[in-house]
């Protein structure tokens, strides 16, 4: 039988998992900050709880609950007959706190699958990697003390004792020799896993600004929450370009402007020459990503972005998603060229319209909803 406590913190994991869920899109649209803590944990902010509780006041004063009392009289701590708020200094305690509590990936990413109705993603055409996987499964009589199974050592010092006649039910002192530890024993096996990369590219031209990039910014950390969840290895490449590219780490991303031209071909080149230098389409998922506003300089350039796409891109990726962010500068002509080209229902090429924070689930659902 679950103690008590287990089964309290069981029902309260529940209750935070359906508040979640219930406000997952004010989360996304609303920019409320989920932060990473370690590799697979994230700190989730949540409405503190109020609990119930009478308020007592000064019995001298009299009052409703003390003698007679009239129809409107206050109440301790209301306003007084004319609805003026009692006087006195500002209080030194603290406010109202948010509640914070941790949730791991493969919760926030079920809350997400299941909103979205995401299915699993299957890998396309790409070989698994072997990798050993050390699972401690049986027990050993050697092994180091960080080991010891505790539990099994004191039943195997009981049963000796016992057997040697020396236990004494009165006096029942058990003490384990060296031959009676027993440690917990790992059974190595080759499981085999898939390796996924996820490569960003953002136009950072002067028509893409801090509301657009906080758009790419939210959207890309539910994208790299799902992807996580479906592999056991991932890793996330970022490039920013105007008129030309060049890879920043994460930070630098999101927070770089320029105020140069576009030239969107210039970010698929060092997309290309990423995967051809450290990632082995035949052994990793490739997802490039693209965020714009949708101006580019020319149409020549265009042209040039279509044909990296065909001759390289799309042959070596899982699929290649183009997300058009709206803003008041850009012409979004390069969704309507990609939209000519590849269609909207293509299964290689995923375009989505971002028009604002209120797209964003409904634009990750375009871009993982095909499952590859």
């Amino acid at each position: 039988m679950d103690h008590p406590i287990k089964r309290d913190h069981s029902r309260f994991r529940k209750i935070v998992k359906g508040k979640v869920r219930e406000n997952l899109r004010k989360y996304v649209s609303q920019g409320q900050q989920i932060i990473p803590k370690g590799t697979d944990k994230f700190t989730v902010p949540m409405p503190s709880i109020d609990i119930p509780r009478f308020r007592f006041g000064d019995q001298s004063q009299g009052g409703a609950g003390q003698g007679q009392g009239e129809q409107g009289d206050p109440v301790a701590g209301e306003p007084g007959e004319n609805g003026e708020p009692g006087q006195g200094e500002a209080g030194e305690g603290e406010g109202n706190k948010e509640l914070e509590v941790e949730m791991n990936i493969d919760e926030l990413a079920k809350i997400l699958g299941d909103e979205l109705e995401l299915p699993n993603i299957e890998p396309k055409g790409k070989s698994q990697i072997a990798s050993t996987v050390d699972k401690y499964t049986s027990i050993g009589t050697v092994g180091p003390d960080s080991l010891k199974h505790l539990k099994r050592t004191y039943k195997q010092a009981l049963k000796r004792q016992m057997s040697m006649g020396i236990y004494d039910p009165s006096n029942p002192k058990v003490v384990p020799i060296r031959h009676d530890y027993r440690y917990r024993s790992a059974d190595t096996k080759i499981e085999m896993e898939n390796s996924a990369v996820v490569i960003y590219m953002m136009d950072v031209s002067g028509s893409m600004g801090e509301e657009q990039k906080e758009i790419v910014r939210t959207e890309s950390f539910w994208i790299n929450l799902w992807l996580k969840s479906q592999y056991k290895n991932i890793e996330v490449r970022y490039i920013i370009h105007d008129a030309t590219a060049k890879e920043v780490d994460e930070d630098v991303f999101f927070k770089t402007r320029e105020s140069g031209g576009t030239l969107i071909s210039s970010a698929f080149k060092l997309c290309k020459h990423i995967i051809e230098t450290d990632y082995n389409p035949d052994e990793w998922n490739i997802y490039p990503f693209h965020f714009s506003d949708g101006d580019n300089w020319s149409a020549d350039d265009t042209k040039l972005c279509l044909s990296l796409m065909d001759d390289y891109l799309l042959p070596n990726s899982n699929m290649f998603c183009y997300g058009q962010v709206e803003s008041r500068y850009g012409s979004g002509q390069f969704y309507k060229d990609l939209s000519a080209k590849y269609g909207t229902e293509s299964d290689s090429v995923i375009l989505s319209k971002i028009k604002d924070k209120d797209a964003i689930l409904d634009s990750i659902k375009d871009f993982l909803g095909k499952g590859k």
